[in-house]
């Protein structure tokens, strides 16, 4: 597995192509062939065409479900929800969960998006440790 940490004042949709050149997507033991990207993705010439194109994989954008629906004056309008799973967005919400257990990657305390990216991987591999402790 592969991390790349940017600056925080890269867009989503130009993040994904400073990633590309760290990640290799096509080297992996096993080739990526799907991606899953958030809504700030989305959007003509954006990072999903991008990815689609340059990457050559199939890309989903995983977004809320509308919330508006329009009702009669005279109808009560239906329940929202108070939360919603979006289907594989738990994966990443998880992930941030297991880094931020860490006291150093709780917040953000690194000058530079390479020293993040380095706890990054200190994190997980502690992580992976411990399961094989485990078992």
């Amino acid at each position: 597995m592969r991390a790349k940490v940017h600056a925080a004042s890269v867009f989503d949709r130009d993040g994904i192509k400073i990633a590309d050149g760290g990640v290799r997507w096509g080297t992996v033991p096993a080739p990526l062939s799907h991606l899953w990207l958030d809504a700030g993705y989305n959007g003509k010439g954006k990072g999903r065409d991008w990815a689609e194109k340059a990457l050559g994989i199939s890309v989903e954008v995983v977004r809320p479900p509308r919330r508006w629906v329009w009702v009669p004056a005279d109808q009560e309008p239906p329940p929202r929800p108070a939360f919603t799973v979006l289907p594989r967005r738990w994966v990443l919400e998880r992930t941030f969960s297991w880094l931020e257990q860490n006291r150093r990657m709780s917040k953000d305390y690194e000058r530079l998006p390479e020293s993040s990216e380095a706890f990054v991987y200190i994190a997980m591999t502690r992580l992976m440790v411990r399961r094989l402790a485990r078992s």
